[in-house]
């Protein structure tokens, strides 16, 4: 047997440590052979297996033979990280302690050339070859490449350790350490060490304590990385290294420029980091005037509001120290009052009446050219200390020039149904989009109607022999199966329920070209309506009957239902002149689709189609007559409440409730009536469109799909939320719910557009939305600090008086009483309803903000409050 016969055997059975034991004693001429063999065995290998899968299984194996028998360090390289050899997935190799066996054997100029240009083809600290080129890296006793990645590795590599090693255990310690500052990747890898006794915050303190040399070191590497820049991620690992070293003053002094550096711009905990330090040197005094009034102005210029009351307090105290320096502190104050917090504001004048006694006559000019920016009542109280410009009174918009709000678009029509079958295949996998899908069903019926043996000869070429082959399609076959229907459905006849308008309209084109089973196999897909919501209960009824009338050949000219605008009305006209085509033919109109389509009349009455209608001679014909003539639904009425915690899942969530007057038909009366259902809503991206004239509806049946999926998105969406705001009908408990809990929703800032969109059509619910807010808050279902952000860019850009109204609404639910403590971001919320109560020129005093005032204490809260009530109830003229 040849040496490769052997190996191959090796390989075929997947002995890694035979491999490199057999190889070891291979003779020259023996390792050629292998060598020129080994490559294309890997097509052999491969194509024992699916075409999508890669040779992970072997792996280990093959890198042993590669490593042991190719000739030169190059192709050992890349080798080692061919592709194939691993997946996306795939855990690191654990074979770095046979291939450093393997390749001790090699000389040492040629692992050295090895390591090298394994380091080099590094991409990132987690890279699967990062194990073997550090421990090559040891092993050779080269000098490090200079590349980011591998100390990004050796940095994760180290953190990974039970047990730190002494500097004489990792002959890469003292060369990796000054790196640590300088490489990109490295604060990433150790955003994770937290805890000061971690391993890497632990071992390099240990070496802080036991060299002064390293400590001195360590902290100016973490200055170094400060002033390189990077996201506070990039930072995080760094900041805690430098405070686990807890410098002295005496050790920040030497470095003090560096830290005024850090002020402007850095990210808020290393900004916060060097405050506390420079602060930390006022004894020493160190600092001349001018690096202080820089660090001053770098702080109060930041907008985190924290580091400005850090700022604040740092120039008190200072000048206190020494009263000379309060003719420098009035530039750095003047930023301060630019600041956009009343509070921060109200601070910053204090300290400036506080020092005005010891200013120079350039500080008191500057403070008053500077009192501009404050607003009108602590620009009165600066006025009496500084003089200047007397400030005048505030006018009701206290300066705002709101711009105009969005004017509604117009509905559009929508597009002709599809008119051929090459133009349906492409899109029966779009299931979220309801017009191309209606526009598809139109298009089905019709083709079918009006050629049954053409249409089914067209939809041949797409379908396989048997529906299982259709229906078993995968992802990775699909270039395999060009010619099958898109999908992955799974084994449709295979499963016991069709959840989707898709699975029927599939199931029809089955049933149309005769690959289906058996006649009537669809009678039991129908899911249990007992636990369907009614709007899917309705889109499948619609699915279902157009695949009972393709196997019973009475499919009808055209469907009634398919919508004539982009809202989803159909026009009475229109409706009525699909009829008469209708009852031309001899045909029937379908039953669910009659229904659907009388759910979308518009709410304008139409005389003329009324008329028109009343001629009719069939069932259909007459009942649309009566509609028509006014005999219509009526609003339902929609209220929201609230489940139990205990009963469910353990979680409060919104259920609306409604009620109507019954019609007779069923399928409408289960729309507009209270019945509780279970599971989820699929496909709600098509429930706005089923109640045109009905919003409020629509958002009812919305309002039970507020909440998140398994992957963290709301499963109900901005576009369903604008499709909801475009619909007629009067808006109410429904509609502010579902704006609220997406206004509530940091990842939906879309929820701001629609918002505009309704204040400029004059629909939007304002005060119903605050309170629904102020619910939704109540139950921890969005954050209040979200939803000020919200209304507080719905304001800016021309909305203020419905966010005032909003505001107004959500507050007596929001104050909390005497002695509790308030909600997270309210301090906020109340001067979002100062600042929109001033712009509108709002007055009269609300019962809880006026007690609030009336308390006792100086906090943000409390001066926003009293702020807000003021604005309320000064008197006019």
């Amino acid at each position: 047997m040849s040496a490769w016969e052997e190996i191959r055997g090796l390989i075929d059975r997947r002995d890694a440590d035979a491999v490199a034991a057999r190889i070891a004693g291979l003779d020259e001429e023996a390792r050629k052979e292998v060598a020129g063999r080994l490559p294309g065995y890997l097509k052999t290998l491969r194509g024992r297996r699916e075409s999508w899968r890669r040779l992970e299984d072997h792996a280990e194996v093959l890198r042993a033979a590669g490593a042991g028998v190719l000739p030169g360090a190059a192709a050992v390289a890349t080798w080692l990280n061919r592709r194939d050899f691993t997946t996306a997935w795939s855990p690191p190799y654990g074979d770095t302690g046979r291939i450093t066996t393997i390749l001790a054997a090699r000389p040492a100029e040629w692992r050295a050339d090895l390591a090298r240009r394994l380091v080099l083809r590094l991409r990132t600290a987690e890279d699967r070859g990062m194990e073997l080129a550090l421990a090559l890296l040891r092993a050779t006793g080269i000098e490090v490449p200079d590349h980011d990645p591998v100390v990004a590795g050796w940095a994760s590599a180290f953190a990974a350790l039970p047990t730190p090693p002494a500097p004489h255990e990792d002959p890469l310690l003292d060369v990796m350490l000054p790196r640590l500052f300088e490489a990109q990747g490295v604060g990433r890898a150790l955003r994770w060490e937290s805890d000061p006794a971690g391993a890497s915050l632990g071992a390099l303190s240990a070496l802080a304590a036991a060299d002064g040399a390293r400590r001195s070191a360590l902290l100016q590497g973490c200055v170094r990385r400060f002033l390189l820049g990077g996201s506070v991620t990039d930072l995080r690992f760094f900041v805690r290294l430098h405070e686990v070293l807890d410098p002295a003053p005496h050790e920040i002094e030497p470095q003090a420029r560096d830290y005024l550096r850090l002020l402007p711009a850095a990210p808020g905990p290393v900004a916060e980091l060097a405050l506390r330090h420079l602060r930390g040197l006022d004894e020493l005094d160190v600092l001349d005037p001018f690096d202080l009034v820089e660090g001053w102005e770098a702080v109060l210029f930041r907008p985190e509001r924290k580091l400005v009351r850090a700022g604040l307090t740092w120039m008190d105290q200072r000048v206190r120290l020494s009263p000379g320096l309060a003719a420098s502190i009035a530039g750095p104050l003047a930023l301060a009052f630019a600041s956009d917090s009343v509070e921060l504001q109200e601070r910053a004048l204090k300290l400036a009446i506080k020092h005005a006694a010891t200013m120079d006559d350039e500080g008191r000019t500057a403070i008053r050219d500077a009192l501009g920016a404050l607003p009108p009542d602590l620009g009165r109280r600066a006025f009496a200390v500084f003089g200047g410009e007397e400030p005048a009174e505030a006018g009701p918009r206290d300066g705002f020039d709101p711009p105009a709000l969005p004017r509604p678009d117009a509905p559009r029509r929508m597009p002709e149904p599809i008119g051929s079958v090459a133009e349906m295949v492409p899109l029966l996998n779009d299931s979220d989009d309801w017009r191309a899908w209606e526009r598809l069903l139109a298009g089905f019926v019709a083709l079918v109607h009006r050629d049954r043996e053409g249409t089914a000869a067209a939809f041949k070429p797409y379908l396989p022999g048997r529906y299982e082959s259709l229906y078993g399609v995968h992802h990775w076959d699909r270039e395999d199966m060009a010619a099958a229907l898109p999908g992955g459905h799974g084994h449709l006849y295979g499963v016991h329920h069709w959840n989707r308008v898709d699975h029927w309209l599939i199931g029809a084109a089955c049933s149309l070209t005769g690959v289906a089973p058996e006649r009537g196999s669809w009678r039991s897909r129908l899911p249990d309506t007992r636990r369907l919501p009614p709007p899917r209960l309705l889109l499948l009824h619609r699915a279902a009957e157009i695949q009972m009338a393709v196997e019973r050949d009475v499919v009808p000219p055209l469907l009634l239902a398919t919508p004539t605008l982009t809202t989803g009305h159909v026009e009475a006209a229109e409706l009525v002149t699909r009829l008469e085509v209708i009852e031309a033919a001899g045909a029937k109109p379908l039953a669910a689709d009659l229904q659907q389509a009388l759910l979308r009349l518009p709410r304008e009455r139409d005389g003329e189609a009324a008329e028109r209608a009343g001629r009719l001679s069939s069932a259909a014909g007459r009942l649309v007559a009566r509609w028509l003539s006014g005999a219509r639904l009526a609003d339902p009425v929609v209220e929201m409440g609230w489940s139990h915690p205990e009963h469910g899942d353990g979680e409060t969530k919104p259920v609306p409730s409604l009620r109507a007057q019954a019609t007779g038909l069923p399928l409408v009366d289960r729309m507009f009536a209270d019945s509780p259902w279970h599971g989820d809503g699929v496909q709600p991206s098509w429930w706005p469109s089923m109640f045109p004239s009905h919003r409020e509806v629509a958002a009812a049946y919305l309002s039970r799909q507020l909440r998140h999926d398994q992957w963290h998105h709301m499963a109900v969406r901005p576009g369903q939320l604008r499709e909801l705001a475009r619909l007629d009908g009067p808006p109410g408990a429904a509609v502010a719910l579902v704006l609220a809990r997406l206004l509530g929703d940091p990842d939906t800032p879309e929820a701001v557009d629609v918002l505009l969109t309704m204040a400029g059509r004059g629909d939007l619910p304002a005060a119903e939305l605050g309170g629904r807010a102020a619910a939704l808050v109540g139950h921890d279902q969005i954050k209040l600090v979200h939803l000020t952000a919200a209304l507080e860019s719905a304001a800016r850009q021309g909305a203020h008086g419905e966010v005032w109204t909003a505001v107004a609404a959500a507050l007596p639910s929001l104050v909390p009483q005497a002695g509790h403590r308030p909600r997270h971001g309210l301090t906020e919320f109340v001067a979002l309803a100062a600042t929109s109560a001033a712009w509108c020129g709002a007055r009269g005093a609300i019962p809880e903000i006026e007690a609030m005032a009336a308390r006792k204490g100086s906090s943000g809260l409390l001066r926003e409050a009293r702020r807000l009530h003021g604005l309320l109830t000064v008197k006019e003229g």
